[in-house]
């Protein structure tokens, strides 16, 4: 048994059984015994790879997405390019490269890094040490300071915490986390939700008997939004999941790049869940942006350059290196499920005065 199923098991014995974005949080949060506050979770030694990791093109493509954006709210003198969960620094660090393309971006970036991991702090200030741009790090967005913003947000809300609902005879019921047969178990609050139905999209409200949804609250995104509303700015959204809200349950955990019980383990697993998509543009639109996409991160990647970017990489290169970077491209393009081109998606929300960036303009 870990040290935080212990400290799981006292709450639940406690107070009863807890919310499951109670129990993700903790499983991911803990500031003792969270699987982000005591581990590089990353490569191959890890337990899972994103897309900077996988090749350097992703981020040099972001980059120069950013400088855009920039231009595009007509290039204010100092503007602050906000990454939401910057893993171990690549992304940020392949993106200052590309900035340097663009001189007068370059000297106009504040870097602003939302971080609550320690191990991964770290690693970020080791990756950007030679960095020629102010960076500060930050443990939640509303530390981020005011002004014009460009934000990514790679693989960041997948990790935020989700409630989940399952439909019975008797009503909507939230889906807890509590002990049964002396192990964690998933159970139902015995009330039914009053109303739960009105607050569905319509085309969801005569969901059979058995159904699951799956919501989280996107806080951090909201706070992202009032300042773009307030201010300007843009902000990327990059992440797997689905277009529309739906049902479904997919809640999962990931160990050593394997599948694994959600339930076991608590802390030494990575959580997650598919993004809704819809819900994300909703919430933009209520702060007053203007929201497009979702695209696929083949189809964005593949607007902004990525084919040729890889043959250009390809030129001087040997053979054993040609062979990788084709291997990374599929990989971030390709539409088997082994690669992250159609699963993951790609959604801009911007200021409503600001015109349409790359890789949405065909949207």
């Amino acid at each position: 048994m870990t040290s935080l199923e212990e400290e799981l098991r006292a709450i639940i014995e406690a107070e009863g059984p807890m919310p499951v974005s109670r129990y993700m949080a903790l499983c991911l949060g803990h500031p003792r015994h969270g699987y982000y506050a005591t581990r590089d979770p990353l490569g191959v030694a890890g337990d899972f790879t994103t897309a900077p990791e996988i090749s350097q093109m992703f981020g040099e493509l972001i980059g120069l997405w950013c400088a855009e954006a920039w231009r595009g709210m007509r290039a204010p003198a100092r503007v602050r390019l906000v990454e939401l969960g910057p893993g171990r620094g690549t992304l940020m660090h392949d993106v200052l490269r590309a900035a340097k393309l663009v001189p007068a971006f370059e000297q106009a970036l504040e870097v602003h890094l939302v971080e609550t991991s320690p191990v991964l702090a770290a690693l970020q200030r080791d990756k950007l040490a030679g960095a020629d741009v102010p960076i500060a790090w930050h443990e939640s967005a509303a530390g981020l300071p005011a002004g014009p913003l460009v934000v990514i947000a790679n693989e960041f809300v997948d990790a935020l915490p989700i409630d989940r609902f399952v439909k019975t005879a008797g009503g909507w019921r939230e889906q807890r986390v509590g002990i049964a047969k002396e192990k964690l178990a998933f159970g139902l609050h015995p009330a039914p939700l009053a109303g739960f139905d009105e607050s569905l999209p319509t085309r969801l409200r005569r969901a059979p008997e058995g159904s699951m949804l799956e919501r989280r609250d996107i806080a951090p995104l909201r706070e992202i939004a009032k300042r773009i509303a307030a201010a300007t700015g843009t902000a990327l959204v990059v992440d797997y999941g689905h277009r529309r809200t739906s049902f479904g349950d997919t809640l999962q955990a990931v160990r050593a790049h394997e599948f694994a019980d959600p339930l076991e383990n608590p802390g030494l697993a990575d959580l997650s869940a598919h993004v809704d998509f819809e819900a994300l543009a909703a919430l933009a639109k209520e702060e007053g942006l203007r929201v497009r996409g979702p695209i696929t991160q083949g189809v964005f990647l593949r607007r902004l350059g990525i084919e040729p970017r890889a043959e250009r990489l390809k030129r001087d290169a040997d053979a054993s290196v040609r062979n990788d970077i084709d291997a990374a491209l599929a990989r971030l393009v390709g539409a088997s499920p082994r690669h992250m081109g159609e699963l993951f998606k790609v959604i801009s929300l911007a200021h409503a005065a600001l015109p349409i960036e790359p890789g949405f303009d065909s949207a």
